[in-house]
């Protein structure tokens, strides 16, 4: 995977502002004061908490819980450098890397009796690991990232709440800069900062599902105002700090946007080389401590300096899988979209569908397993409906978007056994077919939507009185941009279609009613572009569509009859119990509200997840309770 640079327009700007006015501004004071002399330290921290006053320090005699006098009150027996803490309850973890064992290690300590835990080892690495930094996300698991050489990093859970999860799993791999050493995570903004030594300070989003993208802090003269080397960092809400050990000095950074404006440039007199910056905030600034490397020596000190917050992205429910499909056979961007095909007889029996649009059609049971496989092509989406008439007989029947062919490709669902066999294919006149999905009203008849990229739709009536399956044109309309999902409501006579970077329509399904489109949701604060998926869940009670919010990785739940009401958003997060990680970046979801049994007797939400990670495989589907998204969301 490539890391991309991500550097627009306003950021440039910003800095290029920055860099001739921020410095003509009163710099804030910094006064530097040697501290606890007689200890030798490889890296040091506060203990966090607003009412904490301990530090913690990483060197060759071992970790040591230290007052603020800098006097010893608790030892962790070893070599260690690096160090990051998280609160843990009413304790403290702390994670180091240990130099005797060339190993990461996660240890708790509470620092009121002043004891240490059992240590947490993350395996050995095939890589030099020179740095490593803590991060809690938005549902509360823990992770480690990993800076190693030669631009390797990892990202592992190592927790959830006030618990260790042994052992500590794998997440991902992430590309970092090749000379890359430390690193810091802003937890709320869910921020990973990462230095390169020669080049600049880079910010990462942390979140287990984000994109391998990255947008730069500051850079290194002559593109940016750092003079010599960008070196250990800290992170605070709105702000970053980094050290340049070569030229001696603290440079202050505030948040603009998606941008980073240089604030100020600090000369830490006295020192030679200042390493291991620790920070904590103050009620009139913050509080530093700093590791001189020339000599060894440790300073503290307190800047009148803060940044200003900036908005925080709102924290969304997670719900977890509780299964997942195996792994898609072909690399790169190819699952996408599922249907659920409920046995009329034996719901556990039922079979999710999904498309690999660089192979065919297939069919899984509840648990993920793969049963069949169709390698007829490039399909994009399926929908599935029950009680079609193939000549004398009644199937069940799957139709999805054949893009090899520009046409609909049809399977037939024996409804004993969930077998599924090519069943025809109805050729169309769209340049590139994308989604599709299909409306069956009280008459019987079976219809079928089809869309292009230029956003037409096409209505064809599908018909098999003579055993052969047949498409005949009854309607066609467009919208003014990229469609993809779409859903009919069979009940209300209604279908619901996703325009990619505008929102949510519906119009009337039927082919003799004109074609005026409504809106349903626009894009905005709470549906991001790209609208991809869009599915109908349907109860005694209640009635919902669930859309996937490509842009933020979530999914957003409204009720499906005016005005709807918007009910919540929620992500697909990770399970670590079962190993199974969360859904990202999702193109087709389904979901159906038949009692399959089980977890599943609420209804089943299939989502596809674009970035299969814990462990990094081919793309998947994941499979969500509907009992659970009800709960997390508050629903009926």
């Amino acid at each position: 995977m490539n890391t991309k640079l991500s550097l627009p327009k306003h950021y440039l700007l910003a800095l290029i502002a920055c860099l001739m006015t921020s410095h003509a501004q009163a710099a804030p004071s910094l006064k530097l004061q040697p501290w606890a002399q007689d200890l030798s330290a490889n890296a040091v921290a506060f203990l966090p908490g607003e009412a904490a006053t301990g530090r913690l320090l990483a060197g060759r005699d071992g970790l040591l819980l230290l007052d603020d006098q800098g006097r010893e009150l608790s030892r962790f027996n070893g070599a260690f450098d690096s160090l990051d803490t998280r609160a843990l309850g009413a304790n403290v973890l702390v994670t180091s890397l240990d130099s005797d064992r060339q190993q990461a290690l996660l240890v708790s300590l509470d620092p009121q009796k002043r004891q240490w835990g059992t240590p947490l080892y993350l395996p050995a690495r095939d890589f030099p690991v020179n740095g490593l930094c803590l991060y809690r996300d938005e549902a509360s698991n823990l992770f480690v990232f990993l800076v190693g050489e030669e631009g390797r990093g990892e990202q592992w859970l190592v927790g959830h709440g006030e618990q260790l999860s042994e052992p500590a799993q794998r997440v991902r791999g992430l590309p970092l800069p090749p000379d890359a050493t430390t690193c810091q995570v802003q937890d709320d903004a869910n921020q990973l900062f990462v230095n390169e030594e020669r080049v600049g300070w880079w910010a990462y989003p942390a979140s287990s599902e984000a994109e391998s993208v990255r947008a730069p802090v500051a850079m290194r003269a002559p593109f940016g105002d750092i003079r010599q080397v960008a070196g250990a960092m800290a992170a605070l809400p709105g702000g970053m700090l980094g050290l340049d050990p070569q030229a001696a000095q603290l440079h202050l950074y505030q948040q603009q946007d998606q941008a980073w404006v240089a604030q100020a440039r600090v000369p830490l007199t006295g020192l030679k080389e200042p390493e291991s910056l620790a920070v904590r905030l103050t009620k009139t600034g913050a509080q530093l401590l700093l590791r001189d490397d020339d000599n060894g020596r440790l300073y503290q000190g307190e800047i009148n300096w803060l940044p200003a917050p900036v908005p925080s992205t709102p924290k969304l429910p997670n719900v977890a899988a509780i299964a997942q499909s195996e792994p898609v056979a072909r690399q790169g961007d190819a699952a996408d979209d599922p249907a659920i095909w409920v046995h009329p007889t034996t719901p556990a029996l039922s079979r999710v569908l999904g498309t690999n649009k660089k192979q065919g059609l297939l069919a899984y049971d509840l648990q993920g397993k793969l049963l069949q496989e169709l390698p007829v092509g490039r399909l994009n989406n399926v929908d599935v409906r029950s009680g079609f008439k193939l000549g004398s007989q009644t199937v069940d029947l799957a139709v999805a978007s054949n893009r090899d062919r520009n046409s609909l490709s049809l399977f037939s669902i024996d409804r004993a056994s969930g077998e599924l066999r090519e069943a025809g294919e109805v050729p169309t006149p769209l340049k590139e077919i994308y989604g599709i999905c299909l409306f069956q009203p009280d008459s019987g008849e079976l219809f079928a939507f089809a869309n292009g990229k230029d956003g037409q739709y096409l209505q064809y009536r599908l018909h098999a009185a003579d055993g052969s399956i047949k498409g005949e044109l009854v309607r066609q309309f467009s919208v003014d941009s990229q469609p993809e999902g779409c859903v009919a409501d069979d009940l209300r006579q209604r279908l619901f279609l996703g325009e990619e970077d505008v929102g949510v329509w519906t119009m009337d399904a039927r082919a003799d009613q004109p074609a005026t489109l409504g809106s349903v949701i626009k894009v905005g604060a709470q549906l991001h572009a790209d609208v991809e998926g869009i599915a109908l869940y349907q109860s005694a009670g209640h009635d919902y569509l669930v859309i996937s919010s490509q842009g933020n990785d979530s999914y957003l739940v409204l009720d499906a009859q005016p005005p709807y009401a918007v009910r919540g958003t929620f992500r697909v997060g990770l399970n670590a119990a079962a190993r199974i990680d969360g859904a990202s970046e999702t193109d087709g979801l389904e979901v159906v509200s038949a009692n399959l049994g089980g977890a599943w007797s609420r209804g089943l939400l299939v989502v596809q997840d674009g970035r299969k990670r814990m462990p990094e495989q081919a793309q998947n589907f994941k499979f969500v309770p509907w009992a659970d998204v009800a709960k997390a969301l508050g629903l009926p």
